[in-house]
């Protein structure tokens, strides 16, 4: 770890202090301008939402914070520490876990194995594959199956799982590694309308311990989250808020809602 990142351990962000803050922050590729925003900011335990229409920046925005992602101007803040240079392996051993939208969980092994392989360990591949679970790692692993809802399917191949334990399953490969932030996209994509609601719900149970961004679609799933709302259209913030005011927003419905 670099001694930047050394240094953001020893960091104790008081209360008050955003989890995380975006400030004048622009993305360019090919000179087309991906992203541009003035401020950006989560709570500590918040949930926030951030919509809008494909292309808008949503996914731009995620890359920024996780560090896949260099930002051309800007700085970007955890905890009140600036990791606008760190690499995205220092940030994620900062706390900050990332889910895409398609799980990337190894099908032919159990929900138990994917959680073990996914347990904080030694750097490189050996490790992972002959590595014994440790008691702590165990505890750690069955309170996460509990966390994510998948208790009755322990030993089940990924496989096998419907598409919204899958989805649970690859949060709860997150949670092994004790996060502090998650950015989680588009966990709502393909479920039914059941596994949508377990899926509002778990989310809602995350951010009593987690600050959890969330790109989404889904308006009747973000309806049930009860989160303020980012709208983002052309890389900027066009609206933020609860629900009821971004709906009644004329910028919103033009660029997104009403289409």
């Amino acid at each position: 770890m670099s001694v930047e990142a050394s240094a953001l351990r020893l960091k104790v962000a008081r209360p008050e202090d955003a989890m995380v803050r975006v400030e004048n922050a622009t993305v360019v590729f090919d000179g087309f301008k991906a992203l541009d925003i003035d401020s950006f900011s989560v709570r500590q335990n918040e949930i926030r939402v951030v919509i809008g229409p494909n292309g808008a920046g949503k996914t731009t925005l995620c890359d920024v914070i996780s560090g896949k992602t260099r930002l051309k101007s800007g700085r970007i803040y955890l905890n009140g520490a600036d990791i606008s240079r760190f690499k995205d392996f220092e940030i994620a051993r900062l706390g900050v876990g990332r889910k895409f939208q398609t799980p990337a969980v190894f099908g032919s092994l159990t929900v138990q194995e994917n959680l073990e392989l996914a347990a904080p360990i030694s750097k490189g591949v050996l490790p992972a594959l002959y590595r014994k679970t440790s008691a702590a790692d165990r505890d750690k692993i069955r309170e996460v199956i509990f966390a994510v809802g998948l208790d009755a399917v322990p030993d089940v191949q990924a496989q096998y799982l419907s598409h919204g334990q899958r989805q649970a399953l690859e949060i709860g490969m997150l949670l092994v590694s004790s996060p502090k932030l998650l950015l989680i996209d588009e966990p709502a994509a393909g479920l039914s309308d059941d596994e949508t609601g377990t899926m509002a719900t778990l989310i809602k149970k995350l951010a009593e311990g987690h600050t959890v961004i969330v790109i989404e679609h889904d308006m009747g799933f973000v309806r049930q989250l009860e989160a303020d709302i980012t709208v983002l259209n052309e890389g900027r913030i066009l609206a933020e808020g609860p629900m009821s005011a971004v709906q009644a927003d004329p910028r919103v419905i033009e660029a997104y809602l009403g289409r």
